[in-house]
């Protein structure tokens, strides 16, 4: 029953952090297309990209229509997240970072949980039995 409540925790301020984000990166653009310049990023094409997977991403692993396009969206979303921290370690901005690293821990957690709280479970993770 933990992990039941684990997975729907984490998946939940997972989902909202990237829609959250998402949201941001439409209301917010000019701030946006600013920051993810000084991070050294062509921004004309990757902030509607980036709208697009961060509105996608947390709508395939909440509805899990299949199971494969909601690990395929865990793996994108783990990317996107290493990729993010590393960007703001890179330019030596790691309180920026915290977000992303945050996000990661959520993922970790949802993923490792969702055997247990989902019908149809992912092969790609199976529980270690004591």
């Amino acid at each position: 029953m933990t992990e039941y409540y684990a997975y729907w925790i984490s998946t939940a301020l997972l989902s909202l952090l990237y829609l959250t984000s998402a949201t941001m990166y439409l209301f917010k653009g000019s701030w946006v297309r600013q920051a993810l310049g000084e991070l050294g990023y062509h921004v004309a094409y990757l902030v509607p990209f980036l709208i697009v997977v961060k509105i996608l991403g947390p709508l395939a692993i909440l509805s899990r229509v299949s199971v494969p396009l909601s690990d395929l969206a865990y793996a994108g979303m783990l990317f996107h997240l290493i990729l993010a921290a590393f960007a703001h370690l890179g330019v030596r901005k790691p309180l920026e970072a915290l977000p992303a690293i945050v996000g990661l821990v959520l993922l970790v957690m949802s993923f490792a949980t969702q055997n247990d709280a989902r019908n149809m479970p992912s092969p790609y993770f199976q529980a270690v039995v004591l």
